[in-house]
């Protein structure tokens, strides 16, 4: 009960801090994308009940938001009590959102000047979820080739064909959701920078502008090392998925068991080393439907994600091309 009364407070409390606060967008950015009322905002959440809660993120949650017509969204809103650092982050959030089309990045549906983001609701969870079996789905190695296709072509379009060009800046298997087909589509752009093409161009940053991107187990070395933000952050951070992809392990063990704080790259590093190696650590549960040449490529560009410096690093171009050419399992799928 106590729990309740305490969740029914917070509620009315974001409801409060939302009243007061206002998002400015320009028409020329909103394509089409409609605007919420926070009154329709309460209404498709149930009043952001906590009945309703589908995802928290750093300093957000997502609400399973119902329309009357009985389709459905995901809405997401800053906690209560936001600071200005994140409601900035809200609107670079919103910008980006508003300028990408994607078949694998998640589309936004509207938002609410108040500050929530009605996004489309993808069903099957997160890829972390899924490798994980928290879904009770098992992902088979054509549904891992293809998610990996499907993340180097949603990064391919940021990098390349966004304009201006965008860093994701938090690549991760728990941003990356799966629609009943097992399609992804890539999320939360709330670590991402725009028109930073390059190094040198982002070297030119002030260090006040250098926010911290990327999270525990996929953040890039050079990055942490630099604080310069790149496209090949991106890419090492994909690396990091592909060996999840691959091992089914978490990208930091949770008793941080294994050396390295439990980092993946530090428990199978050494394999990738070895060609000869790959087999083992392949995920048990792919025995006898893997293809070990596929592993091997897989496993091979996952090593090249992960190279330092960052200048060895592929593009999430080459990436896709190594793989039309590399992973026979991709034949059977629309790779275009």
């Amino acid at each position: 009960m106590a729990l309740f009364a305490c969740f029914r407070f917070k509620a009315r409390r974001r409801k409060r801090a939302l009243e007061g606060r206002r998002v400015e967008v320009s028409s020329e950015e909103d394509k089409g994308a409609r605007i919420f009322s926070g009154k329709e905002v309460e209404r498709v959440s149930a009043n952001f009940s906590r009945s309703r809660v589908i995802g928290y993120g750093g300093s957000s949650t997502v609400y399973l938001g119902k329309f009357p017509d009985s389709s459905l969204a995901a809405v997401k809103t800053i906690d209560a009590g936001g600071s200005n650092r994140l409601q900035g982050i809200f609107r670079q959030e919103l910008e980006i959102l508003l300028r990408v089309k994607h078949d694998n990045i998640v589309k936004i549906l509207g938002y609410s000047e108040e500050g929530t983001l009605v996004l489309e609701y993808v069903s099957n969870g997160t890829l972390r979820e899924n490798l994980q079996g928290a879904k009770g789905s098992f992902l088979t190695w054509k549904n891992r080739a293809k998610i990996a296709f499907q993340i180097a072509g949603a990064l391919d379009y940021l990098h390349r064909h966004a304009d201006p060009e965008i860093i994701h800046g938090d690549v991760k298997s728990s941003n990356i959701l799966l629609d009943s087909a097992l399609n992804c589509k890539l999320c939360d752009f709330g670590s991402a920078k725009l028109g930073l093409s390059t190094s040198a161009a982002a070297a030119a940053l002030p260090p006040s502008s250098r926010r911290m991107i990327g999270s525990p187990g996929y953040a890039d070395p050079h990055y942490l090392k630099t604080g310069i933000a790149s496209k090949k952050n991106d890419i090492y951070s994909f690396g990091v998925v592909m060996l999840e992809l691959i091992t089914g392990l978490d990208a930091v063990s949770p008793d941080g068991g294994g050396g390295g704080g439990g980092r993946l790259i530090n428990r199978v590093g050494h394999m990738l080393r070895d060609v000869s190696k790959v087999a083992e650590m392949v995920d048990r549960r792919l025995l006898g439907e893997c293809e070990l040449g596929e592993a091997m490529a897989m496993a091979s560009l996952a090593a090249l994600c992960l190279c330092e410096p960052p200048t060895l690093r592929p593009s999430a171009s080459d990436i896709m091309e190594s793989m039309r050419n590399w992973v026979a399992s991709l034949s059977s799928i629309d790779k275009n």
